[in-house]
């Protein structure tokens, strides 16, 4: 609006500049015609009446009469503006002079036509005068016409340049009004993104963003009425389960212990397997419900000031039992770095990878746990020289409940969450857990913001 604005004073102020420009150009025109027109009929006059007075003609003197009367109109017409009125009036006053002589006796025509040719020439003089001044008239007011269009358009430019720069405030003010709720919209798409569930989503703004914000919330709310319910189904079908499950593994028990009558070396190794199996579902059920347990846990942080090279040297210390059986040798690199993190779930974190690191590692191997603090964000390597992950379960490593091909022998399989459970509590922190190619072993990282 504020640029149509100016644009449409512009066209104003062309339109009339143009005007005025075509009026000077009329003017200029009838001023020039009226300074020649001046002076042929001075000269008619002048002739008419030098004839009239030397042959005593009256059709001369009539004719002189009316040229006589057309130059004093054409004098009349000019505006003062025009013609300066001392100038006029001398012109007038010559002419007067001049029709006087007219009048008189015959026998000093002759006289008279001689002083007339006088006052003609003086007359001339005049007319030349009056020329010259619309001349300088007409070349005024084209200086004063280029002077008023460089005026204009200063002005029209000033306007526009003040325009612009109140349009570039004006959208700057508008962007930034309507990026901060758009921010703060990308901030709960994020925080929906990473299960925070129990913040409420308010935007205020534009009626738009407005109504995104309460859609947002909606989905906040319709989300956690889901994931309570999840909760609430692998609680109910878990314990459902159970039941009859230790039912079953009590009937096997009985079975095994030849309650029931003695059992044969066939139905003695149907009912191991029976009791295997059921060792194992009830592992299953238990690992679904820690891994439950653990996603819920990790939308509640409980951020503290962690010395993190202390926290990795305690869960090197509490599972030095382990590594120590497998002959293992661990190493510890970094400078101290203090961090606001929940102390017990990246503690989780670190047993959970050293665990893993343990459990694949060969005897006599080197597990190295390495510190760095870099720009904005702190980083820990755990790398093992274990087998490492294979090509194919490196997209599923993360999942819950997956396990890899590379399994180590005389080891009892994992229920295949811990990987899953670490990858929640980084995700909890804002940070992002990777395992990395190019080494023999199995390299994970884990980047954390680093809020001092």
């Amino acid at each position: 609006m504020l640029l149509g604005g100016v644009a449409l004073r512009a066209v104003f102020t062309f339109d009339l500049l143009i005007q005025r420009s075509l009026g000077f150009s009329a003017r200029t025109l009838q001023l020039g015609g009226a300074a020649q027109f001046l002076s042929e009929r001075s000269a008619t006059a002048e002739r008419a009446a030098r004839q009239s007075l030397i042959l005593n003609d009256l059709p001369l003197r009539r004719r002189f009469a009316e040229a006589a009367r057309e130059a004093r109109a054409t004098v009349d017409g000019l505006q003062p503006a025009d013609l300066p009125q001392e100038l006029a009036e001398r012109w007038r006053g010559q002419m007067g002079r001049i029709d006087q002589l007219m009048d008189g006796p015959q026998d000093t025509a002759l006289d008279r036509e001689r002083a007339i040719a006088a006052e003609f020439r003086e007359l001339d003089a005049l007319n030349v005068a009056i020329a010259q001044q619309m001349q300088a008239t007409i070349e005024q007011r084209r200086q004063a016409l280029n002077a008023e269009i460089d005026a204009r358009r200063a002005q029209t430019m000033q306007q526009v340049i003040a325009m612009l720069v109140l349009a570039l405030l004006l959208a700057i003010a508008l962007g930034l009004w309507l990026a901060r709720p758009l921010k703060r919209v990308e901030r709960a798409i994020v925080g929906l993104g990473e299960n925070r569930l129990d913040q409420p989503i308010e935007i205020q703004g534009p009626s738009d963003v407005h109504r995104i914000g309460q859609q947002l919330d909606w989905l906040r709310l319709r989300l956690s009425e889901l994931d309570a319910d999840k909760a609430r189904f692998l609680r109910h079908i878990s314990h459902e389960l159970k039941t009859p499950l230790a039912a079953l593994r009590e009937g096997v028990s009985l079975l095994e212990e030849g309650v029931a009558g003695e059992l044969n070396d066939n139905q003695r190794e149907v009912a191991g397997i029976l009791r295997q199996n059921t060792m194992q579902l009830q592992e299953q059920i238990e690992a679904l419900l820690r891994f439950n347990a653990a996603a819920f846990e990790a939308r509640q942080l409980r951020r503290e000031r962690v010395d993190l090279l202390a926290l990795i040297e305690a869960q090197v210390d509490a599972q030095r039992l382990q590594w120590r059986a497998n002959q293992l040798t661990v190493q510890v690199e970094g400078p101290s770095v203090t961090a606001q993190v929940d102390a017990a779930k990246i503690g989780t974190v670190l047993a959970n990878l050293l665990s893993n690191a343990i459990r694949f590692s060969p005897p006599g191997g080197r597990i190295e746990l390495q510190l760095q603090q870099l720009d904005q964000r702190v980083q820990i390597d755990v790398i093992d020289q274990g087998p490492g992950v294979a090509a194919a379960d490196r997209e599923r490593i993360f999942e819950p409940f997956y396990r890899g091909q590379r399994q180590p022998e005389g080891v009892v399989k994992g229920t295949g969450i811990g990987l899953s459970i670490v990858h929640e509590y980084i995700a909890a922190h804002g940070g992002k857990m990777t395992l990395l190619a190019g080494t023999p072993g199995a390299h994970f990282r884990i980047e954390l913001p680093h809020v001092s």
